[in-house]
């Protein structure tokens, strides 16, 4: 292995000193009377608990040759809501014939103060569980006893991994759903085994160092490894809280990861277990799931009405040949693209997997003559996969590449009422693996087309002082698809739940117009009546009948991950209101013109009158579909003002 390599590339890792003074003691698993005394982290007033210090080593035992890692952690019970934190799960490999993953040596305390003296209870070996979890996993569970507000709890254990399973050397997490103030790893290599190594989460690292330690491995025979022996440590993390328009935690949770790339034995084999991506593909296209299904031939009168199969190549006859696949062939809802992938299965049975509906599109399109290739993707919450090299197990979804004239299509038929060119929400991540046998994959950027939101409200002041009038709204993009799949589905409940979500507001007359389950704009109208508020001669009115966001979605303090909306969108609301001959306005909102760093956003907010009609013009633009943590106190501020806007703007008006 090429240890001054990897040395190299660790030590590029960014370094961080600074460290915050707190009265724990974070520099050793030895609980103080500090830890136990103090019960306020005043750094985070919210959390429930605290992690004061915690360190892992992992190492190639020299006598078993198997992955030890000892662990240990000492936490502080703020609150009751912290409770949970004092009951560990370890989840443990399945034997695998007379070797398996186990872990001893488990030891726990709990620390508490009594009338001013220092109380330990003991974690007893009858709280000490083990439970069948599942095919792959069983399950060690222990709680540590007499847990209190302010007890501060310190348990260790060491884990024993089987040399086999050594292509995933252990990992290690330095940010938790709780704040962490010390975090340490210890590894030591043998040079056998050569990683990939990634840290993942963004977050800097305060202790960074690499050493060589000679002939640290031993075995019969006279072989010997030297051993490459990191230290990896963070200090003051932030506790990872979700939050909305986020993609899984696993992309974001600061931690180090480890793959293995080769393995080379005493007797001089060497076995490559990382390749490139020529290697992967090849593997790919013999794959049984994957290239075995893509080079099935298809008789297109099996599945095809004649007249699509007679009809000239087209991105018209395409949407044509998409909608049948989605009418006549049903999704299982599993997303599976390496098992159980049968195109053939899938036409006899009208329903299968993600993998096999997607093939048969694929294929179907490329039999008609289309220029189609598979797109492998890994949904929102699997992760993004690494580009770093290829980890094919970091893919579970496969959508159809449609190229025509030089117009690129991504397409999914297993949704009802998505849209030609249109992939689910879930499958927004950002890039995938483009699949090409022939020429070789490359990496694909996902881009959406950007989604609106347009509402024009025409209304007047009738007889009676009531607002009334007609509302007629237009969706695109995945707005649109949200809405038609709630009205298709349930025409009632969505009318019913309209009318719901408009308070004061009393709804007639709802009717779309040219839609469709599948129509890639969702327009409607309805008729509005709104029983003013009256006080004397004077009528107080909030111009909003619809708003576009009651609550700010961002309430953290801070967030240390993107702003990831998935897609490019804008909302555009416009009123015009005929006072007629009873009122008149004396009062009108302020205009509200702000935006984003970089003009990443814009909010556009004016009103006019003439004539005695009041126009009001109300717009949001959301420039980026992924902002960057930097943009969340000014994205949180932006809200802010979007829903005091819409909540707080009052028109006044006054009789004649």
């Amino acid at each position: 292995m090429n240890i001054m390599r990897i040395i190299q590339i660790l030590l590029l890792l960014p370094t961080l000193v600074a460290f915050s003074q707190t009265p724990f003691n974070s520099e050793s698993h030895q609980v103080t009377l500090a830890d136990i005394k103090t019960n306020t982290f005043e750094k985070d007033t919210t959390a429930n608990a605290l992690i004061i210090y915690e360190h892992g080593k992992s190492w190639v035992h020299p006598g078993t040759y198997k992955l030890t890692t000892n662990e240990i952690r000492k936490i502080k019970i703020l609150s009751k809501e912290g409770f949970d934190q004092a009951t560990v799960k370890l989840y443990l490999h399945k034997k695998s014939g007379n070797d398996y993953q186990k872990v001893e040596n488990i030891v726990g305390t709990t620390y508490n103060m009594v009338n001013g003296n220092v109380v330990k209870s003991k974690l007893s070996k009858k709280d000490i569980f083990e439970e069948d979890y599942n095919e792959n996993y069983d399950l060690v569970t222990f709680t540590l006893p007499n847990i209190k507000e302010g007890s501060v709890i310190s348990y260790s254990y060491t884990l024993s991994t089987p040399q086999y399973l050594m292509w995933n050397y252990k990992g290690w997490d330095f940010q938790h759903k709780i704040p962490t103030l010390y975090s340490e790893y210890e590894t030591s290599i043998p040079g056998n085994w050569e990683y990939n190594i990634k840290l993942v989460g963004g977050k800097k690292l305060t202790v960074n160092t690499v050493d060589v330690k000679k002939d640290c491995l031993e075995v019969s025979g006279g072989g010997k490894a030297n051993c490459l022996e990191s230290v990896y440590a963070m200090k003051d993390i932030p506790a990872f809280i979700e939050e909305d328009y986020m993609t899984t935690e696993d992309n974001y949770l600061a931690r180090v990861e480890y793959e293995l790339k080769t393995f080379r034995g005493f007797d001089g084999t060497v076995t490559n277990y990382t390749k490139e991506w020529k290697d992967v593909d090849k593997e790919l296209k013999t794959d049984p799931n994957i290239g075995k299904q893509l080079s099935k031939s298809i008789k297109l009168e099996d599945v095809l009405p004649i007249s699509l199969i007679n009809n000239i190549n087209s991105k018209e006859n395409a949407a044509l040949i998409y909608e049948h696949i989605q009418k006549n062939f049903t999704w299982n809802e599993k997303l599976e693209i390496f098992k159980d992938v049968s195109i053939k299965d899938l036409i006899k049975d009208k329903s299968g997997n993600v993998g096999s509906i997607n093939i048969l599109l694929h294929n179907i399109l490329n039999e008609k003559g289309y220029s189609v290739k598979p797109l492998l993707i890994s949904t929102r919450q699997n992760g993004h996969p690494t580009k770093i090299y290829p980890v094919i197990s970091d893919f579970n979804y496969l959508v159809v590449h449609l190229n025509i004239d030089e117009e690129n299509y991504l397409l999914d038929a297993t949704d009802k009422y998505l849209s030609f060119d249109e992939i689910p929400f879930r499958c927004l991540n950002q890039y995938g693996r483009l699949l090409d046998f022939n020429a070789g994959s490359e990496w694909f950027d996902i881009v959406p087309k950007k989604s609106d939101v347009f509402y024009e409200a025409k209304l007047h002041i009738d007889d009676n002082g009531d607002i009334v009038g007609k509302i007629v709204s237009k969706r695109t993009g995945y707005h649109a698809y949200n809405y038609r799949k709630s009205y298709f589905k349930n025409k009632s409940a969505y009318i019913e739940n309209l009318q719901n979500n408009t308070a004061y507001v009393n709804i007639s007359n709802h009717n779309t117009v040219e839609s469709s389950p599948i129509h890639p704009v969702f327009n409607e109208q309805y008729n509005v009546k709104y029983q003013s508020e009256i006080t004397g001669d004077n009528m107080y009115l909030n111009p909003f009948f619809v708003k576009f966001f009651s609550e700010n979605p961002f309430k953290l303090q801070e967030r240390s991950y993107p702003i990831d909306f998935g897609y490019k969108d804008s909302y555009y609301y416009t009123l015009k209101l005929d006072l007629g001959d009873q009122y008149e306005i004396i009062e009108k909102p302020k205009p509200v013109v702000t935006s984003l760093p970089n003009k990443a956003g814009i909010l556009f907010y004016s009103s006019s009158t003439f004539d005695n009609e009041l126009s009001l013009t109300f717009r949001i633009d959301f420039k980026e579909a992924v902002y960057t943590p930097e943009y969340y106190p000014y994205l949180k501020k932006f809200m802010n003002k979007i829903v005091d806007v819409q909540n707080n703007s009052l028109v006044l008006l006054k009789k004649k």
